[in-house]
């Protein structure tokens, strides 16, 4: 039999398989000595949770907390507009990963700036700028770069691949962001205008494609500074089923540990090869703003020194906006990515906030919160 794709999948999916860890769930979670808020990080997550009725499964005494996971949804205003200002610069080629394309700024979406004449392209892989630039060799190709530990890897590659073949037209804005520095500010918040959200989060589902790259010992300090399990889990239901098991077995046993249930791909040291091609070109900036969250040290990256001529926030500095903007007053984007509300608790979600004409983030973004509550709502 030729395998399928599916194939594949099945078994993670399997309902015989699911309902047997609800019970299973149900049964320990009698024993938890207290009710306990599990943050999914990862947006991925978010949707598999919502998608599967996930929390319908669960008793009452475990809730989940959504998490700021989600790469385009914690872009702030400000990153935007440089893209869209970037792509309206004469002979520019912008080119990002899909779902920035519908993310407002202050000045619009990079879909408003292609209405506009701009040049803005989407790609699945940053490699395929190599070819767009060789095809426009009197165009300035900028590669707008975002995510997580996941996708840094790949510009970094796509860096490598310009330095050897002395490609001369491509430039980099980097917006890559870490994931332990935010599960460190959610925990231990340094914001004077928000109370302490400790209490709303007593343990952590690990991302998955994070941690394939990172491996699983960056979260060592949670478990071990800040007395929250961490579990790193797959996408899949019964993998996230496996996850909130694992993390209530703690609760029970008095165990507060890192652990892997996503074993099939995530290893304690992760993927060495991407982890030094990324310190071959990255260094970490002093602060990165993340939308809803603020600055946060030690966030984000930036390209090394020697390698500024590729940077295009050095390039173009004189035509990039520099004031910080707020979002949309009605908007409470910044509360769910800190895990402090859930979508239905927007005034305008699913009214004047919807994918077709998103306000906020969360609704953008193929990962985000309130894309996953439209979607699936009528599930719950």
């Amino acid at each position: 039999m030729e395998l399928e794709l599916k194939n594949l999948y099945d078994d993670f999916r399997d309902g015989d398989t699911i309902k047997a860890y609800a019970k299973i769930i149900k049964e320990d979670a009698k024993r938890l000595k207290k009710p306990i808020n599990i943050m999914e990080v990862c947006g991925g997550h978010t949707h598999t949770i919502m998608k599967f009725g996930i929390p319908q499964l669960l008793p009452a005494n475990i809730k989940f907390v959504h998490g700021p996971g989600c790469p385009v949804c914690i872009m702030p205003k400000e990153r935007i507009d440089h893209a869209y200002v970037l792509s309206m610069q004469e002979n520019v080629i912008l080119v990002t990963l899909g779902d920035m394309i519908k993310v407002p700024g202050s000045k619009g979406s990079l879909q408003d700036a292609r209405s506009k004449g701009a040049d803005v392209r989407f790609v699945y892989s940053p490699l395929e700028c190599l070819k767009i630039a060789k095809e426009n060799p009197d165009a300035n190709v900028i590669f707008f770069a975002i995510g997580f530990e996941t996708t840094t890897p790949m510009t970094a590659a796509l860096l490598s691949a310009v330095i050897k073949q002395d490609v001369k037209n491509i430039f980099f804005h980097i917006n890559h962001v870490t994931v332990p520095e935010v599960m460190r500010e959610l925990i231990d918040s340094r914001d004077v205008h928000v109370d302490s959200y400790n209490n709303r989060i007593d343990a952590f589902l690990g991302p998955s494609h994070v941690s394939v790259i990172s491996g699983s010992k960056i979260y060592e300090e949670f478990p071990r500074d800040y007395n929250r399990p961490v579990v790193v889990t797959g996408f899949e239901p019964v993998d996230v089923m496996q996850g909130i098991s694992m993390i209530v077995k703690q609760f029970i046993e008095d165990r507060c540990e890192l652990e892997i249930e996503y074993k099939r791909l995530v290893t304690y040291e992760g993927n060495k090869t991407a982890q030094k091609l990324v310190e071959k070109f990255f260094e970490k900036g002093d602060l990165f703003k993340w939308r809803g969250l603020g600055n946060i040290p030690d966030s984000g990256l930036k390209l090394k020194q020697k390698f500024s001529d590729y940077d295009a926030e050095i390039k173009y500095k004189d035509v990039l906006p520099l004031e910080e903007i707020e979002d949309h007053k009605l908007c409470i984007c910044g509360d769910i990515l800190r895990g402090m509300a859930s979508p239905p608790e927007c005034t305008i979600f699913g009214t004047a906030c919807k994918p077709t004409s998103p306000i906020g983030s969360c609704m953008v973004s193929s990962e985000g919160a309130c894309a996953a509550y439209y979607k699936y709502g009528n599930l719950i």
